[in-house]
């Protein structure tokens, strides 16, 4: 059965402090504002969705009780709809987003909400305390190491320069800010409370800027000693080199043929992966290759390419070892200017290739996500 992605609209991201542009909203509201975007965009379909599935990382405080059930509750959708609260890391949104999509190809539904929802400024980065971060009796393997860290780890194993991390990262704000004015790259971007722009870029990025900025998170190494097993490398990645904490949300309307409206892309194949732990932000060139060899397509043939930039190492790697157009890839800018909403980011990387893939009238679209531990994620999408 084939499946489509009728919509996916996204909120700006919004700095995670108490003054950013969406820290004044609770996350079941930036949800809600979403799904008021898609019923106004796709009418009454997107109202009585069969399900609500909704990634999110921090399942605690501001958005701990079941996010999904609470964000149903407050956007007013019918009481069927069942509600589903999914945390795969930084590739919640996207995992969301299959997940709708194999429900919907098996016929368990005809249409879905799917998608996520961060708001760091309420529910910070490990804020949920879970044993696992601090838990010294894991085997060194199965312990927690911080993303940050094993970027750095990565760009060591990987022999990627700080020179390949400062152009990646200003590649990115370059990109970001010129996509500003691009109200194409931008027609699923929907104002949410007082923001109605991307609020993390940093146009006064400069080459020289990035080459001065020191390392940031070389201490790490120290403290999580026992999970690298002794082993140190050169610390690379300043705070620049790493996606903002943000806030955000987006959702997607998942379908079956047949809902009366015009869809604006097809599923052509879903994949995740599993990966090392101790390479950690591999697992999503996994799932890359794991979906490209499902739709039966090469890198070559993709108009348009988002790619999860998890720290700079992971696009810097991408750049380096695969056969892409740097021109077709994260052309609105990546996470390094607009930051990283955890569980939103693959729902919001989602609404953004849809836009990209309209904008210069293209036909396959891939989404790559990548996070911590060994989680990948990745979709082709062919427009309609």
């Amino acid at each position: 059965m084939n499946v489509y992605l009728y919509d996916a609209v996204r909120t700006p991201r919004g700095k995670a402090r108490p003054d950013g542009g969406l820290a004044g909203l609770s996350p079941q509201e930036l949800v809600r504002q979403q799904a008021a975007a898609l019923a106004e965009r796709c009418g009454d379909v997107a109202r009585a969705p069969d399900a609500l599935l909704l990634g999110c990382v921090t399942q605690s405080g501001a958005q701990g009780g079941h996010i999904a059930m609470l964000a149903k509750l407050h956007a007013g959708l019918p009481d069927t709809t069942a509600a589903h609260s999914i945390n795969n890391y930084c590739a919640s949104g996207l995992s969301a987003i299959g997940q709708a999509v194999a429900k919907v190809a098996s016929g368990e539904a005809t249409h879905i909400l799917a998608g996520g929802v961060e708001s760091m400024s309420g529910a910070p980065f490990l804020g949920d305390r879970a044993g696992f971060y601090t838990n010294d009796e894991l085997s060194p393997r199965a312990r927690f190491v911080p993303p940050v860290l094993a970027a750095d780890r990565l760009a060591h194993a990987e022999g990627i320069s700080r020179t390949e991390l400062d152009a990646v990262a200003l590649a990115s704000q370059q990109k970001a800010g010129a996509a500003e004015n691009d109200a194409a790259l931008q027609k699923s971007r929907i104002a949410t409370g007082p923001l109605a722009g991307e609020e993390c870029i940093r146009p006064q990025t400069t080459a020289e800027s990035l080459a001065a900025a020191p390392p940031a998170f070389g201490e790490l190494q120290q403290q999580y000693a026992g999970a690298l097993e002794g082993a140190t490398f050169e610390p690379l990645h300043s705070i620049a080199h790493a996606p903002p904490i943000c806030d955000g949300a987006a959702l997607a309307l998942v379908g079956a043929e047949g809902l009366g409206i015009a869809p604006r892309a097809r599923v052509l194949a879903f994949a995740e992966s599993g990966g090392d732990p101790a390479a950690s932000l591999t697992a999503g060139f996994a799932a890359m290759d794991k979906v490209l060899a499902r739709a039966g397509l090469a890198l070559g043939d993709m108009d348009r390419i988002e790619f999860m930039e998890a720290f700079a190492v992971t696009i810097a790697k991408f750049h380096r070892d695969r056969d892409a157009d740097p021109a077709r890839v994260n052309v609105s800018g990546g996470h390094l200017a607009k930051g990283h909403p955890m569980g939103a980011s693959g729902a919001i990387l989602t609404s953004t290739l849809l836009d990209a893939l309209d904008a210069c009238s293209g036909r396959y679209g891939l989404v790559v996500l990548t996070g911590a531990m060994g989680v990948g994620a990745a979709m082709i999408v062919e427009r309609q």
